[in-house]
């Protein structure tokens, strides 16, 4: 694939990714992260797509910011923030074929949650709902994937529609927060060499948060999932294979 074309498999990617957390609530570094790390290698993606992420989850979360659940965010955002923090350590110590395989692993696991609607008929309860908070921040330091965990969580707080996506997003914005310093740390100048696919990739998911549901093309919320679903275990048997 000649670079033209890559660039603009990052601007179309970007664009459905940053929908699809619109919809069924992740799908931005579960999608952006598998392509960059196919030509730039799987360190190098998981800090690259931080500030799409981090710009996208910002403007989403801005818009729902009536929304959030500050309660539920205190007790389980700050807890997925400090899950984040350290898993982006680790990131820091963990080499190339690892985070790889990691990568690839969490992909199919999201993927099978969502295409067995394992997400949204298990509710944890208690201890279990904080330790998820922490686990899904943790592996959204170290491999940029936590959507699906996150949202397995959320269910114990018998939050609305709107109040879930909203406290899901703050969520998400914290986690972001706690760990691009060390990505920063870690991967600055891959970062920076990367600027041209990171503008593009910005440029997309912007765009992708405000066109939302547009883009669904009259398909249904389940369908649509399950379509995304395929697609992320796909890409996440490819990283293993590749590991």
């Amino acid at each position: 694939m000649t670079m033209t074309l890559f660039y603009l498999a990052i601007l179309a990617v970007a664009v459905f990714s940053s929908a699809t957390a619109s919809v069924v609530g992740f799908g931005i570094g579960s999608l952006l992260t598998p392509l960059l790390a196919s030509r730039y290698g799987t360190s190098a993606a998981v800090a690259a797509v931080t500030l799409p992420h981090f710009l996208a989850t910002a403007m989403r979360c801005w818009r729902l910011r009536g929304d959030i659940e500050r309660d539920v965010l205190r007790r389980f955002g700050l807890l997925s923030a400090l899950g984040g923090l350290c898993g982006a350590l680790l990131y820091s110590q963990l080499g190339q074929r690892i985070l790889t395989r990691i990568l690839g692993a969490l992909l199919v696991l999201t993927a099978m949650a969502q295409l067995t609607r394992w997400s949204s008929r298990w509710q944890p309860r208690g201890l279990m709902v904080q330790c998820l908070g922490w686990v899904s921040g943790f592996f959204g330091g170290i491999a940029g994937n936590q959507g699906g965990l996150r949202a397995a969580a959320l269910t114990a707080f018998r939050l609305t529609p709107s109040q879930f996506v909203a406290t899901a997003t703050a969520t998400g914005l914290l986690v972001d927060l706690a760990r691009a310093p060390v990505y920063a740390w870690r991967s600055g100048s891959a970062m920076v060499a990367l600027w041209v696919p990171i503008t593009i990739a910005i440029a997309g998911v912007l765009a992708g948060t405000l066109l939302g549901e547009r883009v669904l093309l009259g398909l249904s919320r389940e369908r649509f999932g399950q379509i995304v679903g395929i697609a992320i275990g796909l890409l996440g048997l490819w990283l293993l294979v590749l590991a």
